[in-house]
This record gives structure tokens, sequence and C-alpha cells, in this order.
């Protein structure tokens, strides 16, 4: 079965400083790798900022596009993993590696099969 790993964090977290993030990217790039070997890596992708991002909803019948940021959020999703495991513990085991800042947390998601 295949699981979204989604990466949140709190939107009023301080930007995290430069030496921080190089070793939370390291950290996903070492991740990355243990997820290939293991052959449970779907895909995988880091986000950009909320500032370039846009929201379709429907209200009222028609939809309505809105472009970030978007100050009603107090989290940010940051990039998500595409795994494949045989459960969703395992998959919660996985989620479990994953780099985060404080305050930062992984939402595990099973896939509907198509």
């Amino acid at each position: 079965m295949r699981y979204m790993l989604l990466i949140n964090s709190e939107k009023t977290a301080p930007p995290p400083q430069k030496g921080e993030m190089e070793t939370i990217m390291q950290g996903h790039q070492r991740f990355g790798e243990e997820l290939l070997a293991a052959k449970k890596m779907v895909h995988g992708e880091r986000l950009r900022s909320d500032d370039e991002a846009s929201r379709v909803r429907l209200k009222a019948g028609q939809r309505q596009v809105t472009d970030g940021p978007f100050t009603e959020t107090k989290e940010v999703l940051g990039g998500f993993y595409l795994i494949e495991c045989d459960s969703k513990s395992e998959a919660v085991e996985w989620a479990k590696k994953i780099p985060l800042r404080e305050g930062g947390y992984v939402e595990v998601v099973p896939i509907w099969p198509m």
C-alpha cells in the first residue's frame, strides 16, 4: 500500500539558521537514499513557499482562486514523500526518521488504490 508522508511546520516558527537548514537538508538526502535502498521510495519533493502557491476553492457553486500567502493557516506544508509499505505501522516507522525542526510534524496518510 502507498502512503503519503506530509512534512509540516508551524508557520509562526522563526526561519531556520543557515547551518540548521543545511543539516536538515543533508538529513533528507540520507533519508531519501535509505528509502531508495530499501525499495520503499515512490517519489518525494520539497515544496516552495506558500507565497508562490494558489488555492482553488468552491464557494456558492463558483470556483475562486486565491494567491498565497495564506494567512489563515497556522501550518505550512514543506514537502512530501510517497512511499510503498506493507502496513501503516511500517509507514509510521519511516516517518519517525524524517528530519524535522522543533514543532514540525509528519502526517502519514494512506493512499486509495487506483
